[in-house]
């Protein structure tokens, strides 16, 4: 375990988003991710299996293609695949959404599709592999798998690297903390780092979602609508920063008093005047325009309470899945603060101490990943520490933390405590996830150790990672901790 006094303090958005240190305090390698697309694969590790391209297309409806794309969004794809072939995007599934800046390979299902009718687009690779008797989802995504070149890393980068996982072997249980003998060639070192939310999840260049969706949960849902539809960042083209002004003064807060930090909330003695809000914002930015769009419609007074059903209803204009995402981005942040209160404290991630909650491992994921089963949780006391400790460490099972819910039970002793006191800071309990329609949420834990099997090569002085993680488990967040550079470069 990494000792407290040796902790190195995160990059300042990081800590924005509930990530406070880093697990090793070596120098980072620097260099930049996403140099070109193929800087950055991703395989996606299903589970999943077709029955063959012959099968009965009444009992097996949905053709089962494999797609390898370059420089695509997964939702702009779907759409244009939907198009290309001419029916409805509800007909087009897939398990897991993937980054635009990168060459992907996953699984798609098109329901009611030949494969004759397949069409030619541009960075995409199309290959039918079957058919199915119904649609892909998240859980059939077990993982996946990363080739990840980190370009422009600086010259001492093979030197670096091997310090690097020498702590984090360290952090994953191996005491001995043994680096590979070669530092040009580190095959299959088994690291381990803190579980977090990467900065994907809360919005890179302006981390916001998990603000709102903390307003949500204290049913403010006034200040809700401010910080997503207000509240400028410095990192925001003017244009959007001069809106996001206009939106705050309309809501009683003054130009730049929130930007870039929690700032007040509004007051309520702003002008209300959503016409000029609509003039002010620009196209690009639609949800915003749909949810003062709304505040336009029924002339909503900005004194009116953080409850009243105006403030509901202009954040029900964005669609469901970004609702729900706004709730689940509080629970990811919680979760963020309590694993950084208990690095702070020093308490291990490998194994559990007395209070903990455990969860034992997928017995049917892929052989490539350290993947928890969620489902099957067992609470830790004293005279369970070293039983559990020794299935944490045959990598059986894994220490969790709450993504709190109304159903979520808190763990007890130490843990318990962590959790308690974060929620407290947030006035935050788990029965205030009791909420309407698409903001309710009864929580589930997450393991709080992602473990991996490492591979680094290193070409013209870049090293390139090989790894696979579980669906959910960021790259990002096992990377950072070798280039030690703010989320932008990642």
């Amino acid at each position: 375990m990494v000792p407290t006094t040796s902790l190195r303090e995160a990059h300042p958005a990081e800590r924005a988003a509930g990530i406070d240190h880093y697990v090793s305090d070596a120098d980072g390698i620097g260099g930049r991710l996403r140099e070109s697309p193929e800087d950055f694969r991703v395989r996606e590790l299903e589970a999943f299996e077709p029955e063959p391209l012959g099968a009965d297309t009444g009992s097996y409806p949905e053709l089962v293609v494999r797609v390898t794309l370059r420089d695509w969004d997964t939702n702009d794809f779907a759409r244009r695949i939907s198009d290309a072939l001419g029916i409805s995007r509800e007909r087009v599934s897939w398990a897991g959404t993937k980054d635009k800046r990168a060459v992907t390979t996953q699984l798609f299902t098109l329901r009611e599709v030949d494969p004759d009718d397949l069409p030619e687009i541009r960075g995409a690779e199309i290959e039918p592999l079957g058919r199915a008797g119904r649609g892909l989802s998240f859980g059939d995504l077990a993982g996946n798998a990363f080739e990840i070149r980190v370009a422009d890393a600086v010259p001492e980068a093979s030197e670096r690297v091997a310090d690097v996982v020498s702590d984090l072997r360290a952090f994953d249980g191996d005491e001995e903390e043994a680096a590979a003998s070669d530092p040009d060639d580190i095959d299959a070192a088994t690291v381990g780092v803190p579980n977090y939310f990467g900065q994907q999840r809360f919005g890179s260049r302006r981390p916001v979602t998990h603000r709102v969706g903390l307003a949500v949960v204290r049913e403010d849902f006034r200040e809700a609508v401010r910080l997503y539809a207000g509240n400028p960042s410095q990192t925001e083209p003017d244009d959007t920063r001069a809106a996001r002004n206009r939106v705050d003064a309309a809501f009683g807060v003054g130009e730049g008093d929130a930007a870039d930090d929690a700032g007040p909330a509004a007051d309520g003695t702003g002008d209300g005047d959503w016409e000029a809000c609509l003039d002010a914002i620009p196209g690009k930015l639609r949800f915003e325009r749909s949810m003062v769009h709304r505040l336009a419609e029924r002339d909503a007074a900005p004194d009116a309470p953080p409850t009243h059903d105006d403030w509901r209803h202009a954040l029900e204009a964005v669609p469901s899945n970004l609702q729900r995402l706004f709730v689940n981005a509080a629970q990811s942040f919680l979760f963020n603060r309590i694993l950084s209160e208990r690095l702070r404290r020093g308490l291990p991630f490998d194994r559990p101490v007395a209070g903990d909650v455990a969860c034992f491992a997928d017995g049917d994921a892929p052989d490539e990943l350290y993947a928890p089963d969620t489902d099957r949780l067992q609470r830790v006391d004293e005279d369970r520490v070293s039983v559990v400790s020794r299935h944490c460490e045959r990598g059986r099972a894994f220490v969790t933390a709450p993504l709190v819910g109304t159903e979520t039970d808190l763990g007890d002793g130490e843990p318990g405590e962590i959790e308690r006191e974060v929620l407290a800071d947030a006035g935050i309990e788990p029965a205030d996830f009791a909420l309407p329609g698409e903001f309710d949420s009864s929580g589930t834990r997450r393991a709080i150790l992602l473990r991996s099997d490492l591979d680094v090569t290193f070409e013209g002085g870049d090293p390139r990672f090989a790894f696979a993680l579980p669906s959910g488990s960021y790259a990002t967040v096992l990377l950072r901790e070798f280039t030690k550079s703010g989320p932008l470069d990642l």
